[in-house]
Formats: structure tokens, sequence, C-alpha cells
């Protein structure tokens, strides 16, 4: 209990630093390491069994044998004659090899050909986690991916960031944090698809999304979510564009500044949108 509760601390102070503002990529919390997307883990085959599964082992020409079983907090399952056989962590054709191996070794059967399938799964659980539709936990099949479990979870809000976090337990305790581009869904040729398969006990973490903010003389002003590559012009049609008292050669930003503190200047339409910009359009002199 106190390795799950230190692992759920990290968790969240990971989530309340990736909703702090004017942050490309949040900041790794205590307890947590960053991976970077060519040295995320290796996906996993199979979905591996683990505590709390629910199994049926069938013994080929030998109904007797076959059960119906949990798989208990130690990792076993019992089998007749056999005794406990532990399971946990095997995928479930390596598991019915494990049994068949028992049952030779105890000299109870000659050459068992066993089979083992999942009847419910309570392991595999994948926590999807932020900007999303539905936040919750969620039951993963074999070989799904990141983009699973978001869908899952009914998708990314409109608030939500393109890039997302799998959060997985490392062995050492810490929290691998692999960051996701889910703009590699467009093919771009430089980034690739978001393909990382989950296993159970990992989180995904979708932020909410980088904004900028309008006022002044413009049809609709507000907070709206900022896009890779916004310029001024852009940011300011996005909210209706210019009324007839707004200026195109009035225009200021206020933008913060790597020290902390913030300056307002003029500006240009061809520049650049960054985060939690605060962008002006003044009304005409004449």
């Amino acid at each position: 209990m106190a390795t799950y509760a230190g692992w759920l601390l990290a968790l969240l102070a990971f989530g309340a630093a990736a909703a702090e503002p004017g942050r490309n990529a949040p900041t790794a919390a205590a307890g947590t390491r960053t991976i970077a997307p060519a040295e995320a883990p290796a996906s996993s085959p199979m979905i591996m069994l683990g505590a709390g599964d629910a199994v049926t082992v069938q013994l080929y020409g030998r109904p007797e044998f076959n059960t119906t079983a949990y798989i208990a907090d130690d990792g076993t399952i019992p089998m007749p004659l056999a005794g406990r056989v532990p399971i946990q962590g095997l995928s479930p054709a390596d598991a019915g090899a494990k049994i068949a191996k028992a049952l030779k070794d105890g000299q109870f059967l000659l050459d068992p050909q066993v089979t083992v399938f999942v009847q419910q799964s309570r392991s595999q659980m994948v926590s999807v986690l932020g900007a999303v539709h539905t936040p919750g936990r969620y039951q993963i099949e074999s070989n799904a991916t990141v983009l699973d479990a978001v869908a899952r979870a009914g998708g990314i809000s409109v608030d939500g960031a393109d890039v997302v976090y799998l959060l997985r337990p490392g062995a050492d305790g810490a929290i691998e944090r692999t960051p996701i581009n889910l703009r590699g869904l467009q093919r771009d040729a430089n980034e690739p698809l978001p393909t990382l398969t989950v296993k159970g006990g990992d989180s995904v973490y979708v932020p909410l999304a980088e904004q900028f903010y309008v006022y002044g003389a413009v049809h609709a002003p507000n907070m709206y979510r900022l896009e890779r590559g916004m310029t001024i012009e852009q940011a300011i049609s996005r909210c209706g564009g210019i009324t007839d008292k707004g200026s195109r050669r009035r225009i200021e930003i206020r933008r913060k500044n790597d020290d902390g503190t913030y300056s307002t200047r003029s500006a240009e339409l061809v520049e650049l949108v960054k985060a939690d910009d605060v962008i002006r359009v003044k009304e005409r002199i004449f």
C-alpha cells in the first residue's frame, strides 16, 4: 500500500505540474523519470496475467483436470494434484506450459497438453486522466496502444494537448514518463505514429493545451487554444477578426519573459504566438 500511495502522489504532482500555464512540457515531479520517445519501453507482445484475473485451464483429453479459478494475491492458482502453480506475470501460453511442467514433474501425467484462457481480466487496467471526455480506469486488451486507451476514455477534449504522456512504474519505483505526440496521426514524415503499447498499471495523462488570449477591438475576445506555428494574424482571425473600429497597425502583445517578468510591446501580424500571450488590438486613432 505504501508503494501504491507513493506512486499515486507522484502521479498527482505530475498532473499539477502539467496543468501549470506556460509550459510546453511539464517538469518531472519527484520520483518521475522522463523517457525520450526513442527510448520508450519495449511493448509486450501479450497481456501478462496478474492477481485477480479469472482463468480457465483445460487439459486435452483429461476433462477431470479442467478448472476455472482466480489468480491469488501471491500469483498462484490451484490445480488438481499439482497444487498451487505460480503463473503471475506470464502470458496465457507460458502459463499453460508452466502448469504442464508442474503436472509432468509431479509424475501425474506423462505429456499433458494445457491451454489457459482468460475469462476476466482485473489486473490489466489502465488509468486515463486529464483532458479526456471520460477519465477513469479501463480494461485493456492484448497489444492495446496509447491511442486505444484514449479512445476508451471518449477521446481528447477540445482543450486537450497534442502531446500526451505515458506514465509507467519503473523497476526502481520511479515513474517513467514517455511523451507521445499525437500529431503523428497526420503522418508527418518527421514524427512516428503514436503506437506505443500500454500494459496493466500504466497511466495515460492528457494535459491541457497551451492557450493565448485576445481582447480589444475584435469580434470575439476570449481565450483560445494555441496551435503550432500560429501567427498573430491567425490568432486574431480565430477570434472573428478586427472590428471596424480596430487597427491592424496598433496591436500590442504582453508576454512572459524567461526571468518570470512580463513585458508589453508593439507586435507585427507575422510574429508567432507563444503560450499565454495576451494580444490586444487597439482602436484606430482616426
